[in-house]
C-alpha cells in the first residue's frame, strides 16, 4: 500500500474543514486558539518576574497559592 503525502497546505485545509464540521466554527476558532504562539519574551519576562526572589520567596508563595486554592 502506498500513501501520497499532501502537502501542509493541503493536509490544513483539510483538518479545518473536518474540524468545522464536527465540531463547528466556533468550538473550531477555540480549539485553534490553544495552539496561538502568544505574544511577548517569555524569558525576558520570566527574569524580570524572579529578578529579586530567592528560591525560598517562590516556595512561599506556591504554598501561599495552595492555601488560597482550598479555601
Amino acid at each position: 500500500m502506498t500513501m501520497t503525502t499532501l502537502p501542509l497546505k493541503e493536509i490544513n485545509h483539510q483538518a479545518i474543514r473536518i474540524l468545522c464540521r464536527e465540531l463547528g466554527i466556533a468550538n473550531t476558532i477555540r480549539f485553534i486558539h490553544q495552539y496561538s504562539n502568544g505574544a511577548g519574551n517569555y524569558t525576558e519576562e520570566r527574569e524580570a518576574y524572579f529578578e529579586n526572589k530567592s528560591l525560598e520567596d517562590i516556595f512561599e508563595e506556591i504554598e501561599d497559592s495552595k492555601k488560597k486554592s482550598l479555601k
